[in-house]
């Protein structure tokens, strides 16, 4: 039997099940999960319900209401589906996480966001590329290493989880730290043709500026927070250019940066705003220290505001004041000594389905694999995804997948699952 004869016959099983596949993925497409709200455990009950079709019985694990609602979302029941194939301990246990969750779909959509609309080999939707297509390619590749490969040692574990756009700590953060599962290796979503072995961490902070509501007509009454916040603005922006000065050292990753990414405040054109909030996005290499970046952060906020109090000669109760809180501290993720298994079978055979080797880089986005590596469980993100994130117009709109694309990741991770466990 000749040594391309496995990968061979498990390409033909995908090309055998392919329109299956794809009306597996349409359904989960169409059931909406738009987070906020964060209504998420329909998905993972319509999904459980599919995947009980082919055999495959997921373990709901429902993260307590109250802590969910206390996290800002709805409901969030997290998925596992254990493939042991041989006895425990008799190899190794490689998890395959992907998110249902996903941002609301906005504006500007040519087609129905939860359509998952066919058009000239694309499939229209939101999460059609991030990232319900590797709900897909996941569960294909082992129906796929099942049915043909039957393998004999060690175990494959679907995670299903709904908590990325949040963070991760209620989808794969919770099933860890409750230690329902404990791989050796893992395979996240991915988003491009890379095989991504790191990626940027993240911090976010919502900062409320206070001042004192006035009529417009008597405006030396109040003291105008936007007119504070503008100068806090300002002086964020500044920190953000010299920000291009710190570079990365691994291949795909720049520098830090910050974003603006919502304001809010104020209450008629008539009155001097009293109260703005502004949330922004800190974006950390792997090399920073998150530490010392919130506190880098904290002490610009810090000297805004007592800034702007000096030059308006405001004290005591009149004082602008600058609240801060963190609403998240995403660490970066950084390539563990382990994962070059998985970087060694994807590259092989990304480079024999595709016709090119896929580079193993970092991505400047950040993930909720983190939270695996922090465990010390090697891991590296690649599946279904177009040769770039923009590409996909993910998190805007008419987010779309190629079908080819599904496909031949499809056909990388069920050849790269035969390469590990067998």
């Amino acid at each position: 039997m000749s040594q391309t004869t496995p990968y061979a016959a498990l390409d033909a099983w995908v090309d055998q099940h392919f329109d299956e596949e794809v009306r597996f993925l349409q359904a989960l497409v169409q059931v909406p999960t738009d987070t906020p709200p964060g209504n998420n455990a329909p998905h993972a009950e319509r999904t459980a319900a599919l995947l009980q079709e082919f055999g495959m019985q997921a373990e709901k694990h429902a993260v307590p209401t109250e802590e969910v609602q206390a996290y800002g979302m709805q409901s969030i029941t997290n998925l596992i589906v254990r493939r042991p194939y041989g006895p425990a301990g008799s190899g190794r246990t490689i998890a395959l996480n992907a998110h249902g969750d996903v941002v609301p779909p906005g504006e500007g959509w040519s087609r129905d966001p939860y359509g998952a609309e066919i058009e000239e080999g694309r499939l229209y939707g939101r999460a059609s590329a991030v990232s319900k297509s590797d709900f897909a390619s996941f569960t294909y590749a082992v129906r796929a290493l099942e049915a043909v490969a039957r393998p004999s040692k060690g175990a494959v574990e679907l995670h299903f989880t709904y908590d990325e756009e949040f963070g991760g700590e209620l989808g794969p953060g919770w099933l860890l730290k409750k230690q329902l599962t404990k791989p050796d290796l893992m395979i996240a979503a991915g988003f491009s043709y890379e095989v991504v072995t790191a990626h940027n961490g993240c911090l976010q902070m919502e900062i409320t500026v206070h001042g004192k509501m006035a009529h417009a007509a008597v405006p030396h009454t109040g003291v105008d927070a936007l007119q504070a916040t503008v100068a806090l603005m300002n002086a964020l922006y500044a920190e953000n250019a010299k920000y291009k000065q710190i570079t990365s050292a691994v291949p795909g990753i720049s520098h830090p940066y910050l974003n603006i990414g919502r304001i809010e405040g104020g209450t008629n054109t008539n009155v001097v705003p009293g109260k703005v909030l502004l949330k922004l996005d800190r974006r950390m290499i792997p090399e920073e220290n998150p530490v010392a970046v919130e506190a880098s952060i904290r002490a610009v906020i810090a000297q805004s505001a007592a800034d702007f109090n000096q030059l308006h000669g405001l004290e005591g109760e009149d004082a602008v004041r600058m609240d801060i809180k963190r609403i998240l501290l995403a660490r970066a993720m950084t390539p563990l000594a382990g994962n070059q298994p998985l970087v060694d079978a994807i590259q092989q055979h990304g480079e024999a389905v595709f016709g090119e080797k896929p580079p193993a880089v970092g991505t400047p986005l950040y993930t909720d694999v983190r939270l695996y590596a922090e465990q010390g469980i090697p891991g590296v993100i690649y599946g279904a995804g177009p040769r770039s994130v923009l590409e996909s117009h993910a998190k805007r709109a008419d987010e779309r997948l190629e079908l080819e694309d599904l496909r031949r990741a499809t056909k990388v991770i069920a050849r790269s699952l035969h390469d590990l466990l067998t």
